[in-house]
């Protein structure tokens, strides 16, 4: 069955809508009624602090996304990092996790038909199940419907906060704000743990990475502006709330949002408020579909699930069968999970995604693989990202023993699953298997995570090959370990290129020399660019080298390391220049010489003269050239 790409629909605001809308949602309008018993008005150091906390996962998921933007963002970056059984396992958990979020969200939808039909318990899943039903079917078309809903109800529902804020700030009354009620260091803490959840939202747009427009910078726009607007309003939006009601009011409500608006706006704000809220769960549920949908589809391209879920539209371009799944899942968890277990299992999974995703930069990094090329890179490297282990595994112990329990029975259930689906147990196509082979002076890697990640680049780069591109891919390369003098490399050059070309390599070698002695072609300290016309027409060929001990040019400068050599004849005068300009704006790049020394062998070398950063013949018509 011919196998269809999924469509790049989504823009800036798509990924802003996306993220924000799995953000705001029960964390901002329910949340609070349950912390306030506990916490009073430290809360707002909660909602604060828990902004603070969440920011080595933000860093992490947005330099892995705009490095790798493919369907199933964590599990993507699990499984090539880790290896696939750790990437089966963070693929399941991170599914399962945002499965039983957008159930959350669904239900909570009921917390706000209690203002209009009390004692309505049945009708609360039965409302949940209908808006699931609706928003799985929705999920089937064309994603720039879904997105464009997204897109409609988060900037509406923005909108509403900032009025809420702005006509509640004048009302605060600060004896609510000031006369704290005592909590200890641990209720603190446990506080922001619960409330870090809410900001957990923000990275499941990276599993719909594949389907956004110039994901390198569109990725990092969108999620920094939602993360930062949204981190705003949830401190501002708790300060009002926690300003204008009393500790009686917080007890008697699951809504305090809509109670607060009613105190400040009357009847018209709390049914603004109320509609904001089923608004925020609606967006929640729908972004959480939208994306948990994509990891069922990255799991079974790479063989870990069945491949009937990896099938995609041909006219709509969604992965049909992945939708219906999480879809199933979801209703699933609404029909038979308790609410209270169910977020907190979903927020265990969570942060044992974020640990995952924290290593998973850890060991990109430190594979020091040549492809690996985020457009942005997380700061204050590798101290925040061991920070963030810690803090994530020590959030993750005060849920308790019986969720700690389930979340191993779970795991062990994913392994469990792998062993006998894939059937297999190593690392070989991982970044791990890079680092262990710098550890162990051997090679046990295959090529396969180089080669992906170029093309990743490619697609993510958007670059169309010129004929420059094909000549790489086609060179002669010889990778050289020994120090050798200037006439031993043209010798072994001219053989090389003799052979390519069917010309005797002593013509070769004789013209390499006179064109050395006229003047030398050692552009600049370790690297040299000889370049010599022969007889004929339409022949032009490059041969690459790469020698560790350096090739003498000339005793005035240090021994040269890279070297492209050009050779065709007078008809390729202009391709000829071309190709002179391409290897200068190659060369360039500041990291150059370091990559081109740590490249592993042939395929690697070419590969990263491939993705590099230079202007590309635009007037290149594939095909003319063999």
């Amino acid at each position: 069955m011919k196998q269809y790409k999924l469509s790049k629909g989504l823009n800036t605001l798509d990924v802003f809508s996306i993220a924000s809308g799995a953000m705001i949602s029960s964390g901002l309008f329910i949340l609070p009624a349950v912390l306030y018993s506990d916490l009073g008005p430290s809360m707002i150091i909660c909602y604060f602090l828990a902004g603070l906390l969440f920011l080595p996962a933000i860093f992490a998921k947005i330099e892995l996304t705009t490095a790798m933007p493919k369907a199933g963002g964590s599990y993507f970056f699990i499984e090539r990092s880790l290896g696939s059984l750790i990437g089966t396992v963070g693929g399941l958990t991170s599914w399962l996790s945002l499965c039983m979020k957008s159930a959350f969200s669904f239900i909570g939808i009921g917390a706000f038909v209690t203002l209009i039909f009390p004692n309505s318990g049945t009708t609360i899943k039965l409302i949940a199940v209908l808006f699931c039903t609706l928003f799985t079917i929705l999920n089937l078309f064309n994603i720039r419907i879904s997105s464009g809903i997204q897109n409609f109800l988060v900037l509406s529902l923005i909108t509403i906060l900032i009025i809420y804020i702005a006509t509640g700030m004048p009302k605060v009354n600060l004896y609510y704000l000031l006369h704290s009620k005592q909590f200890t260091v641990q209720t603190l803490i446990a506080g922001i743990g619960l409330v870090f959840i809410s900001y957990g939202g923000l990275t499941k747009v990276s599993s719909i990475a594949e389907e956004v427009k110039n994901p390198g910078k569109t990725i990092k726009r969108g999620m920094f502006s939602s993360f930062f607007i949204v981190w705003v309003l949830y401190t501002l939006c708790v300060f009002v709330v926690i300003g204008t009601l009393t500790q009686k009011e917080f007890d008697k409500t699951l809504v305090p949002l809509s109670i607060s608006a009613f105190k400040i706006m009357g009847l018209p704000g709390e049914i603004l408020l109320t509609i904001a809220g089923i608004m925020a769960v609606l967006t929640t549920g729908n972004a959480g579909l939208m994306t948990a949908a994509r990891f069922p589809l990255a799991m079974s391209r790479d063989k870990l699930l069945p491949s009937f879920l990896s099938q995609i539209s041909r006219k709509s371009r969604i992965p049909t069968f992945s939708v219906l799944l999480t879809g199933a899942i979801i209703l699933l968890n609404i029909s038979i999970l308790d609410i209270k277990n169910l977020v907190k299992i979903a927020s265990a999974f969570k942060l044992l995604e974020f640990i995952f995703i924290l290593l998973a930069v850890i060991v990109m990094r430190e594979s020091r693989i040549l492809n690996y090329k985020p457009s942005f890179k997380s700061p204050l490297y590798p101290w925040i990202q061991i920070a963030g282990v810690v803090a994530y595994m020590s959030l993750l112990a005060l849920l308790g023993l019986k969720v700690l329990a389930g979340m191993g029975i779970f795991i062990l259930t994913a392994i469990t699953w792998h062993l006998i689906y894939k059937r297999e147990f190593t690392f070989r196509k991982s970044a791990l298997i890079y680092i262990i082979e710098r550890i162990t002076d051997k090679q046990f890697a295959d090529k396969t995570l180089s080669t992906e990640l170029t093309n990743i680049l490619k697609e993510r780069d958007e670059i169309i090959e010129d004929r420059f591109d094909k000549l790489v891919k086609k060179a002669a390369i010889l990778d050289l370990k020994e120090t050798i003098p200037l006439q031993q490399f043209f010798q072994l050059a001219s053989q090389e290129l003799g052979k390519r070309l069917k010309i005797a390599p002593e013509h070769i070698y004789n013209r390499l020399i006179e064109r050395e002695k006229e003047s030398t072609t050692e552009i600049r300290p370790g690297l040299a660019v000889p370049h010599i016309t022969i007889e004929g027409q339409k022949k032009f060929d490059m041969l690459i080298a790469r020698c560790e001990g350096g090739i003498t040019f000339t005793e005035e400068m240090p021994p040269v390391y890279a070297v492209f050599l050009l050779i065709g004849t007078r008809d390729e005068r202009t391709f000829h220049l071309k190709a002179l300009s391409a290897i200068a704006q190659i060369i360039q790049n500041p990291d150059f010489d370091k990559h081109w020394l740590r490249a592993r062998g042939e395929q690697e070398l070419r590969e990263l003269i491939l993705i590099a950063d230079r202007i590309r013949d635009s007037y290149y018509k594939p095909g003319k050239y063999k």
